[in-house]
């Protein structure tokens, strides 16, 4: 694990392209959406890399820490977190679902603290090391741009102008920005039991997010063996990376 002062560096670096990619999936969304194979070819191929960057990076690194009970503390509260999370964006997506209803205040208190928490796993990451920083910074970033795709295109329906839409999807961005340096920060110093919290805190939000998110809203569109075949190339290239 890196130090904590190098560590900050590393993730603040880092964090920057998951805040490009809400930026650039918000004007995407205002000039030109995906359609839904489209959508959920990415879907399937950003849940593949996620679940590699799980299956390669944070599992192994929770296991080398040997603190069983920190461990599943930790994933507990994760999967806690995660799901009562899911529940509130759902039902505030149900309290939105009539066009030009105003701003979703809540739905947007939401999906900042899940862009919060995507960046603590950045930050996680860059204390890991380079390798296990750079695999999980691409993992978000692809999650992220389809998320301000997501929200951008939620807030022109409720009546937001282009320009607004953009502009308030690109300020949720920069709380990944403030996890990423915050969590560097934290982590850099902590204990071997704390570090295990917090490593199957983020391995629990990470399977949350490839079975309950990308591949629950990638298989509302007809299965193809295409589609599926683009969960394992997602896998397949974090793999050789991590290999190189």
């Amino acid at each position: 694990m890196t130090g904590a002062p190098s560590a900050v560096v590393d993730a603040a670096f880092l964090v920057a392209f998951p805040i490009a990619a809400s930026i650039v999936g918000s004007i995407i969304a205002v000039l030109r959406p995906p359609g839904p194979k489209t959508t959920s070819a990415v879907q399937h191929f950003a849940a593949g890399v996620v679940m590699a960057a799980l299956a390669g990076e944070v599992l192994p690194d929770l296991r080398n820490e040997g603190s069983l009970i920190w461990a599943v503390a930790g994933f507990i509260a994760g999967t806690s977190v995660m799901l009562a999370l899911g529940a509130l964006g759902r039902r505030l997506e149900e309290r939105q679902k009539s066009p030009g209803s105003g701003i979703p205040v809540g739905l947007l208190m939401a999906v900042g603290i899940d862009l919060l928490l995507d960046g603590i796993l950045v930050g996680l990451g860059a204390s890991l090391g380079a390798r296990q920083g750079l695999i999980l910074t691409i993992a978000l970033t692809i999650e992220i741009l389809f998320l301000g795709l997501s929200v951008t295109i939620n807030l022109t329906r409720n009546g937001l102008s282009r320009t607004r839409a953009v502009a308030t999807t690109s300020s949720l961005g920069l709380l990944t920005g403030l996890g990423a340096v915050g969590g560097a920060a934290v982590i850099g110093g902590a204990s071997h039991q704390s570090l295990a919290l917090i490593l199957a805190f983020g391995a629990a939000a990470l399977l949350y997010l490839v079975v309950e998110e990308l591949l629950t809203e990638a298989h509302e569109h007809a299965e193809t063996a295409f589609l599926g075949a683009m969960f394992f190339v997602g896998f397949l290239t974090i793999y050789v990376l991590a290999a190189l």
